[in-house]
């Protein structure tokens, strides 16, 4: 009998210990997510001068997508897309007169709407948001009641609560005063700082971040850790001033590159480096109306505020266990991030609601096949032009640097093969008549799906 009971406690014991590291085998889920950042601005894409090592050995040892897109061209459309993998267009958070969301904004995110974290709070995910949110500062659109199980950051862009005793200061060469900029730092729902040290910025997130993984390694967590660098105006840590070769902007995408060491050093330092998805990417091109302290879109045309290649298409690294190491030169958004975490937590994706994202996990794997094939970029709420495949079809144009944005009809569409011509220099319109007659029934059926919703970028408090 005691024989008999030992064998019963041992396999009681295997049973609990199969059923927790069952429960273990739900993937944790990092993305780290810049803010202005350019396709040109890490050393990995090919600058000469920014050195970016820890990012660039999760490239080596995972992928990096060459034709990765974000939702849209500014902050907050583009943070929308990302954490619905819906187009903004859907959720009423484009509009033409306010881009983005401001301090004195009354609108946010929507209730209906389900974000990454929401869906992984289905399988009893520990969330955490830590850095920009820029989807509502009230508290019915924090990232606390968005599936967010802690916050830590700041809810909008570092530039905006402008102190008007200051001179705005974007354009120096060197750090500015941060007291210049009044935003707050929250945790949770509870303001506690403000101005901003936004000199120790990138590395308080790191530390946040670093402190969230130990606390909640021995269950499957999800991080989205969203600096407000490299965004105007610069800001860095004294250990970093002077050190890039390329000035301050350089100074502020390197110690973002320590950051990504400090998270990878955690996860091997815990072991949870075999059970880890990090995806690293930004929200849309540099910001090139502020010269050298903007960033570069490398070979591309335009940036921020433009739906040209160098507007929307930013660098991204997928690292993770399963995922073959290489260079993906299929499309990829971060609409699909969405859906593709889904797919890897074992948890179906909303099916109550249009999704503009795919499920890309098979191409993380190392298969030949893409869902995606088709990408549509919004200007606000113009559709601005549509890919399918190598080409592009716009309708509209503006200024490639963004500003003044003035958007105008083209009285002929131009095209584009932005495979063989990442950086738009040849319309080959006239050689194609077909293939822009098929651009243009694509788009004509996708703005049969979009339907007009109250939105939330207008909405102003007093008014």
């Amino acid at each position: 009998m005691k024989n008999l009971k030992w064998i019963l406690l041992a396999f009681i014991g295997l049973n609990v210990g199969n059923t927790y590291a069952q429960k273990q085998q739900k993937p944790n889920f990092i993305v780290i997510f810049t803010d202005d950042q350019g396709y040109g601005d890490l050393s990995c894409f090919g600058h000469p001068t920014i050195k970016t090592p820890n990012i660039d050995r999760m490239a080596f040892e995972g992928q990096k997508w060459t034709n990765f897109y974000v939702a849209s061209n500014v902050c907050t459309p583009s943070r929308f897309g990302l954490m619905t993998g819906r187009l903004p267009v859907r959720g009423g958070m484009e509009h033409e007169r306010r881009r983005v969301l401001f301090p004195d904004s009354k609108g946010g995110i929507q209730p209906k709407e389900l974000t990454i974290a929401e869906m992984l709070k289905t399988e009893n995910y520990s969330t955490a948001c830590v850095g920009k949110w820029h989807l509502g500062h009230l508290p019915q659109f924090l990232p606390t009641s968005n599936g967010f199980d802690y916050y830590f950051g700041i809810p909008y862009s570092n530039d905006m609560d402008r102190n008007p005793e200051y001179a705005y200061q974007r354009f120096q060469k060197t750090n500015p005063d941060y007291h210049g900029f009044n935003v707050p730092i929250l945790r949770n729902e509870t303001e506690i700082e403000r101005p901003a040290n936004q000199n120790t910025l990138t590395q308080r997130y790191t530390e946040e971040s670093v402190k969230f993984i130990k606390e909640h390694k021995d269950k499957p967590f999800f991080l989205y850790m969203a600096h407000n660098m490299p965004h105007i105006p610069l800001f860095n840590n004294k250990k970093f001033a002077g050190t890039s070769d390329r000035g301050l902007y350089g100074d502020v995408v390197e110690e973002i590159d320590w950051s990504v060491g400090q998270i990878f050093e955690t996860l091997r330092a815990e072991g949870l480096e075999d059970n880890t998805y990090v995806i690293f990417t930004t929200d849309n091109g540099p910001w090139l109306v502020f010269g050298e302290n903007g960033g570069s879109a490398g070979l591309l045309y335009g940036g921020k505020g433009t739906s040209y290649e160098g507007g929307q298409r930013v660098p991204c690294v997928i690292w993770g266990k399963d995922v073959k190491p290489g260079i993906v030169s299929k499309m990829g958004s971060t609409l699909d991030i969405l859906p593709t975490i889904c797919s890897l937590a074992g948890i179906d994706a909303p099916k109550d609601r249009v999704l503009d994202g795919f499920d890309i996990s098979p191409v993380m794997r190392g298969e030949d096949k893409t869902p995606r094939d088709v990408m549509f970029y919004y200007h606000a709420t113009k559709l601005f032009a549509v890919r399918k495949g190598a080409y592009k079809l716009y309708f509209l144009s503006n200024n490639p640097l963004g500003y003044p944005a003035k958007i105008e009809v083209l009285e002929k569409p131009t095209l584009f093969n932005v495979m063989t011509d990442p950086s738009e220099k040849y319309n080959v319109a006239d050689d194609y008549p077909e293939i822009v007659s098929q651009l243009k029934k694509l788009a004509e059926e996708h703005l049969a799906t979009v339907e007009e919703v109250p939105n939330q970028l207008v909405l102003v408090e007093g008014k």
